[in-house]
């Protein structure tokens, strides 16, 4: 796949990179330009990730940031039994238990969410960090949801993380996916207030919690584009309410017209006549 230019490969991650310094000069370079492919193209062309991905894996199968980087190209594509084989095997690889939430994702996504949730509990969540329990809490909330166990996903996401006024980089989706769940069953007020929650802590957009709450109080985004299409057929129904009033009037300005062309024949007729009479009298008088 054609890789542009200005991507040097350089743009990883020191880790990563470091990871790659087992391949040759050369390999280690062309590696590394997928994987900054993969990770540029991810969010905004999942698809194309994907390939790029699928190319460093040829290269490049036996390091550890390469099955990682697969898994979530994969995952991106919702291809959730290519994507937890890639992160298992990145897991054994690593030893490490970072990637734990997002395979219990896939689990869920495999339709296995009792799976999920025993992984929720497995002694490799108190090894997480906190950015890593709270994703695994927010996965167990979404099993629970999966399993319509819809009150208990409201008390898996009750937790210290969700009453602090502390802004952390999974505040926002917390909040999101309480409010969310609240929404679920019914307690409207309560979810307001979470989604208005959200959009306080949302500084990247990653959610559409602003969206969610305009929603909730019945106001609607009108499109200015749309807005001056609608003048514009407007003017146009307006241009054909024109012509079908003239139209309408076609036969009136018609019988005038017919009028105004027989009293112009009247008044020629009496011009020949006129002309006439005067001849008469001019050969009268040559004969005196």
């Amino acid at each position: 796949m054609p890789i542009p230019e200005d991507v040097t490969g350089d743009e990883i991650d020191k880790d990563v990179r470091q990871e790659l310094q087992s391949l040759p000069k050369t390999l280690a370079e062309d590696v590394a330009r997928n994987l900054v492919m993969v990770a540029r193209l991810i969010d905004e062309d999942p698809e194309g990730a994907y390939g790029y991905s699928k190319v460093a894996l040829r290269l490049a199968s036996r390091v550890a940031a390469v099955r990682e980087a697969a898994g979530f190209a994969a995952y991106a594509n919702q291809k959730y039994s290519e994507a937890l084989a890639e992160f298992r095997a990145a897991r054994r690889m690593t030893g490490g238990v970072e990637l734990w939430p997002v395979m219990a994702d896939c689990e869920r996504g495999l339709g296995r969410p009792e799976k999920a949730l025993d992984m929720a509990g497995a002694p490799e969540v108190h090894k997480l960090d906190k950015a890593g329990q709270v994703e695994m809490r927010l996965v167990a909330a979404g099993a629970r949801r999966d399993m319509d166990q819809l009150d208990a996903a409201i008390v898996t996401l009750q937790s210290s993380e969700l009453a602090s006024n502390s802004i952390q980089p999974w505040t926002a989706r917390l909040r999101y996916a309480y409010a969310d769940a609240l929404l679920a069953v019914g307690r409207e007020d309560e979810a307001r207030e979470w989604f208005a929650k959200a959009v306080e802590a949302d500084r990247d957009g990653s959610t559409d919690a602003s969206d969610r709450l305009a929603e909730m109080d019945g106001v609607e985004f009108v499109d200015a584009l749309d807005e001056h299409e609608g003048e514009g057929d407007s003017a146009e129904a307006k241009a054909a309410d024109v012509d079908v009033d003239t139209d309408a009037e076609a036969p009136e300005v018609q019988e005038a017209e017919a009028e105004a062309e027989a009293e112009a024949d009247d008044s020629a007729d009496d011009d020949l006549v006129d002309d006439e009479g005067d001849t008469e009298r001019d050969e009268q008088r040559d004969k005196d």
